[in-house]
């Protein structure tokens, strides 16, 4: 069964959004430094992991924006 779903359509979609949703994970984890978290209480690790998925593509908009000389 593993080796049908392998060479279905699926089996080759998956691995490609997984390493999509993989990155975004490492990315913040290494560069946001989601490692430890520091909110405590019960919203504190969905607040903390909106905010910095929030952050995420504020970064890369800001990136986009030209620096003024």
């Amino acid at each position: 069964m593993a080796r049908e779903i392998a060479r279905s359509w699926a089996g080759h979609t998956s691995p490609r959004l997984r390493k999509k949703i993989e990155m975004l994970f490492a990315h913040l984890k290494r560069i946001l430094k989601l490692d430890p978290l520091r909110l405590r209480g019960p919203n504190g690790l969905p607040d903390e992991f909106t905010l910095a998925a929030t952050a995420q593509p504020l970064r890369k908009m800001a990136k986009l924006i030209p620096m003024p000389n």
